[in-house]
């Protein structure tokens, strides 16, 4: 993964200095920019080109000398000449942040595009690279956040002394911010001059609500691609006390939740689990008793093959409140990465969730028996027994001119396709992609767009 070059940071410029050095429009773009702060912005230039009328900004027709310097948060050289360079030089003999317009390389900080709800900011920086990019992002934030999103900020800013006052708690806290500025008609009662009056009331309604009352979201985190987590999963993550998260769900994901959320792994892999179910279900238990709100974070659906079910029941028997996020389910990604109907009018009319690791001879002949009806299988974790599967399904009756198709990460870039029949697939071995595998079979998946996908059969030959 790719890492950043620049730490992003809010520079606090209150009382201080923001120093530009040039009177071009350059200049001038940095100093609409400057203005916005509550900074004193002031301009060096022998000659300003730009028109300047209009701003809060300090104009100096002469050379910037060092003690222009003094007391300076930033400086901007939009300069690239001689007086350009000296201006680089003194600035960092000062120790003030340097930025040379749209010269990467001499610049010691990189000017964001930015969203301005003041007191709320929100930065898009390329690090130099892609400028207009930038500005293209912050044109689809701007269109996400209403005007008002600044006077929320401010309101809840008021709060903090009240606040403190009536919740000692720390958790208790933020849960009442939490509501405060996402509540149902906050902007109404602003607009109207009831803005504190509504954050009164909900502050005495926190206070008055027991506290220590934690809950259990068990989320469906999809099968690993990050787009596909929904927005109700990333709402709450950013809520969450406590990620409780599982082996296959990736760290882009976990790292979508509250920076200072706990993070748990509880690694339940093939052949290797560092809790057990049953741990799993005492530490949900125990963070929920604890009054803390726990993001339960399961590979693709929680109740498709998650054990929701057991850490469910743990919850009802200790009476802790929860309540289900569904998410991508494997079997439906793979679906959707081959284009396969699984359900096809006159082809395939349903469609067969079932587990192959552990399957019995009557489990077998059901699936036979369901796939010759026409419906197609979906198959999990049955990567490692493919071929037995598929030679005991021709045992109880399964034709082996069925179409079968396979994903390997389902969902995710690295995602890898196997296609063929299952004749061919109990033929041989197959060495295929590290990863979770949904196994299809039936007619349908010959609908699907299979194109990129390697020959079952051609690679059984080269085992062979």
């Amino acid at each position: 993964m790719a890492r950043l070059n620049t730490f992003p940071v809010s520079v606090a410029v209150k009382g201080r200095r923001i120093v530009i050095v040039g009177g071009d429009e350059e200049a001038l773009a940095k100093a609409r920019l400057a203005a916005k702060t509550s900074a004193e912005v002031v301009l060096f230039a022998h000659e300003f080109e730009a028109d300047f009328s209009g701003l809060d900004v300090t104009l100096v027709a002469r050379s910037v000398e060092p003690d222009d310097f003094a007391n300076a948060a930033l400086a901007f050289v939009a300069d690239h000449g001689p007086e350009g360079a000296r201006a680089l030089k003194l600035a960092r003999e000062a120790g003030v942040p340097v930025n040379e317009v749209d010269v990467p390389e001499n610049c010691d900080f990189f000017t964001p595009a930015i969203v301005d709800r003041a007191p709320i900011s929100i930065a898009i920086s390329s690090e130099g690279d892609a400028p207009v990019l930038a500005r293209l992002v912050r044109a689809k934030i701007e269109a996400m956040f209403s005007p008002r999103l600044g006077d929320i900020a401010r309101l809840a800013g008021s709060m903090r002394d009240k606040v403190a006052a009536l919740l000692s708690d720390g958790v208790a806290r933020r849960r009442y911010y939490e509501a405060l500025v996402t509540a149902p008609g906050i902007e109404g009662a602003l607009a109207a001059g009831e803005g504190e009056a509504r954050a009164d009331a909900l502050l005495a309604e926190h206070a008055g609500a027991a506290s220590g009352n934690g809950l259990v979201w068990l989320i469906g985190a999809g099968p690993g691609a990050e787009d596909l987590l929904t927005l109700r999963a990333q709402r709450l993550l950013q809520e969450a006390d406590v990620i409780v998260h599982d082996q296959l769900v990736p760290s882009a994901v976990v790292e979508m939740g509250r920076r200072d959320a706990d993070r748990i792994s509880v690694g339940k892999a093939k052949g290797h689990h560092s809790f057990s179910q049953a741990q799993i279900n005492t530490l949900i238990v125990r963070l929920a008793g604890e009054g803390k709100k726990v993001a339960r974070l399961k590979s693709g659906d929680p109740m498709v093959f998650g054990r929701a079910g057991e850490e469910i029941a743990a919850l009802r028997k200790a009476g802790i409140d929860y309540s289900i996020v569904p998410g991508v389910t494997s079997a439906l990604a793979a679906a959707a990465d081959t284009a396969t109907p699984v359900t096809l009018r006159k082809v395939s009319s349903g469609f067969v969730f079932a587990t192959a690791h552990g399957a019995d001879n009557s489990d077998l002949a059901h699936w036979a028996s369901l796939a010759q009806s026409g419906l197609t299988l979906g198959l999990y974790m049955g990567k490692s027994i493919a071929g037995q599967v598929a030679g005991d399904l021709m045992a109880q009756g399964l034709s082996g001119a069925v179409p079968v198709g396979i994903v390997v990460n389902a969902g995710r870039a690295d995602k890898t396709l196997y296609a063929g029949t299952v004749g061919g697939l109990a033929s041989g071995a197959i060495d295929f992609a590290d990863g979770p595998a949904i196994i299809f079979i039936g007619e349908a998946v010959a609908e699907g767009d299979w194109a990129q996908a390697e020959a079952i059969a051609a690679q059984v030959e080269r085992v062979a």
